[in-house]
């Protein structure tokens, strides 16, 4: 709380640029679509938001851990690496809270849909930020400056929220090439909330595939970034 809350309060134009990004991605994807995408390009600014939440906690664990050595003073404490991670997740959260809060209304004011089908958004949005918080996590003990740290986040960022079928459906991409974009589990997230929303049409068996995936890899991320990670020997 007192890293996000310092930062928003001494650096405003941290949450400018929170809240550009996914909105900037919106209105070009509206105005491309003439209004048709609409509904897609919201729901992908929420999974931009939250997957761009979980990649900066790696730029803020990178400073706090080589510039002010909190991460040595952590390791020396009885804190484990869950509740470290925990708590900078939700001071990273927190940076992006506004951004999230007016595409959220912009959901529930042009979008309707019942309350299963929110659930399954809700769901599949959570997954990728406990996905996101695991990789950043994970890549943060692994790098040593905070420079090459921007610069892994911007190329992580890329390849999970701006490339893959997060702002239109993934029906848009041409066979073959369509398969390469399951190799990001954005485009799981994507794909069930845009069948729930009704954007898209697939079997069951297929947004079923989905849920197993992005489950999958969120909880096998989880637990390397809390029992693996070599966050205990830098």
């Amino acid at each position: 709380m007192v890293n996000a809350i310092y930062a928003m309060k001494n650096y405003p134009i941290m949450m400018v640029n929170a809240f550009v990004s996914p909105l900037a991605f919106l209105i070009v994807l509206t105005l491309v679509s003439r209004g048709a995408l609409f509904g897609v390009a919201v729901i992908g600014g929420l999974i931009m938001a939250l997957t761009s939440s979980g990649l900066s906690l790696q730029g803020d664990l990178v400073h706090f851990k080589v510039d002010f050595k909190l991460q040595d003073m952590v390791v020396s404490s009885p804190t484990t690496a869950f509740i470290y991670l925990f708590g900078m997740a939700i001071s990273e959260l927190i940076y992006y809270l506004p951004g999230i809060a007016v595409l959220l209304a912009m959901a529930f004011i042009n979008l309707k849909f019942g309350l299963f089908p929110t659930l399954q958004v809700t769901g599949a949005m959570i997954l990728m930020f406990v996905l996101a918080t695991a990789l950043g996590f994970m890549l943060s003990t692994h790098i040593s400056d905070i420079m090459e740290s921007w610069a892994v986040t911007g190329v992580v960022s890329i390849l999970l929220s701006t490339i893959p079928p997060v702002y239109y459906p993934i029906t848009y991409i041409p066979l073959p090439y369509r398969y390469a974009a399951y190799l990001s589990p954005t485009t799981y997230a994507a794909q069930i909330a845009q069948q729930a929303m009704g954007y898209i049409h697939f079997p069951q068996v297929t947004i079923d595939i989905d849920w197993i995936v992005l489950i999958g890899v969120s909880v096998v991320l989880l637990l390397i970034s809390v029992k693996k990670t070599r966050w205990r020997e830098i």
